[in-house]
């Protein structure tokens, strides 16, 4: 374990000093210690296998689903891809004392808002052990100090990264203590964290919608949901058939165990017959198991669609299956992604600019694309180097989770002996 504190109060007041600590160092120092993440994620990498390794052997970890194991599971590949985003993240602009707004106030005092750090962020979250190095990166560069609760699933990986962090932070002469991994304990673990008031400014889940729900009967501090993605793409009747096919082909299989995988395809009834029988067929070449609606079934041609339940519509497979439905019009398309989508990504295929602009100003979610995969709806794939989630509220932020999501303000200002009458 990444800590020597011994319980989650002890963890969360030493990240509270920490904070205050981190919150006044230069952007040198939070770049150095980045920098010095990223080196060490390179050097110690057989450390990190090694620990993931035993992870995945573990007892707990073998009933996991393919898609939750390939979650947890790390490689060469995934630690150089964790040292990059680290490093994407040094490369940002620093937001501390970012200038919002600079007037003179009629009394003649110099308004300034600038960007202040948030304090301590807390974020739970599943099997994805590099979400440890993501969330320590942002939390790091925008000057908070950061509670990890990651899974029991994923406890020595998680322990390697988190230890890597707190040595670059050492090297930089900045607090360990600014990044501290809480134990994947049970249910009053959980409450305690989510009850740190005034130690805990932000708490961050990153889970599914039962996740969401425990936190929302609990929690007494400010609480900003990643949560469950259920995506929809739409097949608009003036689509490219090649276009939409690889894109919903795409948007289920490149990584389905994921939020912005699509779960949900939705199609024009004007180009169901002739779009559905080879879409079809290509993702249950892939593997992907589909249930749908009468219309659905009926056009698939020879593929094999299963029947869908009132479930399906509202499920976050997570896995290789996908729901499919035959619709009439762009109207009915956003009916039914507000009525079962979670606010996540959406998108629809289309060459109709007038299509493009209904769906876009009607669907309700954090990201819609036209002609373009759901799966682009990540921090690193924005330019904001990494991300601790997807929000899929409406405040204080929505969308990735990056840097200038995890500050908030503060006026500053100067006068010369102004007092008010």
């Amino acid at each position: 374990m990444a800590t020597t504190a011994t319980s989650v109060a002890d963890t969360c007041a030493a990240a509270r000093k920490a904070a205050r600590a981190l919150a006044s160092a230069t952007t040198e120092a939070k770049n150095a210690a980045l920098e010095a993440t990223a080196r060490l994620l390179g050097e110690r990498g057989a450390e990190i296998l090694e620990a993931n390794a035993a992870d995945l052997a573990d007892e707990r970890a073998v009933g996991l689903s393919e898609a939750l194991r390939d979650r947890l599971a790390l490689n060469v590949e995934r630690i150089a891809g964790m040292a990059d985003g680290v490093r994407a993240v040094a490369a940002l602009d620093d937001p501390v004392g970012e200038e919002l707004e600079h007037r003179e106030l009629a009394s003649g005092i110099d308004l300034r808002k600038v960007r202040v750090p948030l304090g301590v962020v807390a974020v739970v979250y599943e099997a994805r052990p590099n979400v440890t190095i993501d969330c320590a990166a942002l939390t790091i560069k925008s000057g908070n100090a950061i509670a990890l609760r990651g899974s029991s699933y994923a406890e020595r990986s998680n322990g390697a990264l988190a230890a890597i962090v707190r040595e670059a932070l050492a090297e930089a002469g900045l607090p360990g203590d600014a990044v501290l991994l809480l134990a994947g304990g049970g249910r009053e673990d959980l409450a305690e964290l989510a009850t740190q008031d005034g130690v805990v400014d932000l708490l961050i889940p990153r889970g599914g919608e039962g996740l969401k729900n425990a936190l929302k009967d609990i929690a007494t501090v400010p609480v900003m949901y990643a949560a469950a993605g259920n995506c929809h793409v739409y097949v608009h009747a003036e689509a490219d058939p090649e276009m939409a096919r690889r894109i919903a082909v795409n948007a289920k299989t490149q990584r389905p165990g994921v939020c912005n995988a699509a779960e949900t395809l939705l199609v024009d009834a004007a180009i169901a017959e002739r779009f559905l029988p080879a879409v079809a067929a290509n993702l249950r070449e892939a593997g992907v198991e589909l249930v749908g609606d009468e219309r659905a079934r009926q056009f698939a041609g020879a593929a094999e669609i299963g029947v869908a339940t009132d479930e399906d519509w509202d499920s976050e497979y997570l896995e290789l299956k996908m729901a499919v439905a035959v619709v009439d019009s762009v109207a009915d398309a956003v009916e039914h992604v507000n009525a079962h989508g979670t606010g996540h990504s959406e998108a629809i295929v289309t060459a109709s600019e007038e299509a493009a602009d209904e769906f876009v100003a009607g669907v309700d979610a954090a990201a819609v694309y036209v002609n373009a995969s759901t799966r682009f709806t990540d921090g690193f794939e924005y330019g904001m180097g990494a991300e601790i989630g997807n929000s899929t509220q409406k405040l204080h932020a929505r969308g990735p989770i990056g840097l200038r999501e995890l500050t908030t303000f503060k006026y500053v200002a100067r006068g010369d002996g102004q007092i008010r009458e």
